[in-house]
């Protein structure tokens, strides 16, 4: 195991990947468990297929993906938000309505630009060879910014995640609060697409919460468990593609299913 971990870093790409993909990985469970424990963990999914479209766009235009997506993919998240709020369009359907419309842009603008096949390929399913230098730091930058403010509202997140309507009438702002998880999803969506691709990014915000949520009872235990399992998988998934060469995402996913089955054997002993 030192010996492919040497080799592997070695690989420049491989580096970059690991730095920006263990970021992406710990973003994604701290935001997991508020989305999943709130039921609102397809917001990962829908938003993932906006950054499809946009980063469809991005391409036909010649710009660099990440600064097309992540203003598009936070108006997406704020749009879908009060969509789910405020009008009879609740929970699954916006997020079904935002998807498909998004899908079919990115489709219908993939047709109409020739010689974009590859590149959208490497974006849907994820490729450790397509983070450039820029996107690293623009990434690192991204993902830093994400932790932080999470750490520094961590309190008011917990109030609106559990009671929402006891936070409400403690004076908490809690429509607020819902919008910043909502646009801190949308940026980790935006960073880790380059590696999990659009399809799978998703997994990296459901997976890890069900599995903490399974043998632990308290917010911080979930949060903290659900952060370690996420990363730990992450790298073992990037292991197993490097000597395989099979799609990073597809091996990431299939590590964390994995951690799942044996959460809920661990967890039915237990009990």
């Amino acid at each position: 195991m030192i010996s492919v971990l040497s080799d592997m870093m070695s690989y420049t790409f491989i580096v970059r990947a690991m730095i920006v993909g263990g970021l992406v990985a710990l973003c994604s469970a701290l935001l997991g468990v508020s989305l999943v424990l709130k039921r609102y963990s397809m917001i990962g999914d829908g938003l993932s297929h906006v950054a499809f479209a946009a980063l469809t766009i991005a391409v036909a235009m010649n710009v660099a993906p990440l600064y097309i997506s992540t203003p598009i993919v936070t108006v997406a998240a704020i749009i879908l938000l009060r969509l789910s709020e405020n009008s009879k369009i609740k929970g699954d359907s916006a997020i079904a309505l935002i998807s498909t419309v998004s899908i079919a842009i990115g489709v219908v603008v993939t047709a109409l630009t020739k010689g974009m096949n590859t590149d959208v390929y490497s974006y849907m399913f994820g490729s450790i060879l397509a983070m450039s230098e820029s996107d690293v730091y623009m990434s690192i930058a991204l993902s830093v910014v994400v932790i932080i403010l999470f750490v520094f509202f961590y309190n008011k997140i917990f109030a609106v995640t559990f009671d929402e309507s006891f936070a409400k009438a403690t004076g908490t702002r809690a429509d607020a609060y819902n919008m910043i998880i909502a646009v801190l999803t949308a940026i980790t969506i935006v960073v880790g697409m380059r590696i999990m691709g659009t399809m799978l990014i998703s997994s990296l915000i459901i997976f890890p919460a069900l599995i903490s949520m399974r043998n632990f009872k308290t917010f911080k235990s979930v949060t903290i468990c659900s952060a370690i399992v996420s990363v730990v998988c992450f790298l073992l998934g990037i292991i197993l593609s490097y000597l395989y060469s099979i799609p990073t995402g597809a091996s990431i996913v299939l590590v964390n299913t994995v951690a799942l089955i044996l959460s809920y054997l661990i967890g039915e002993l237990r009990h």
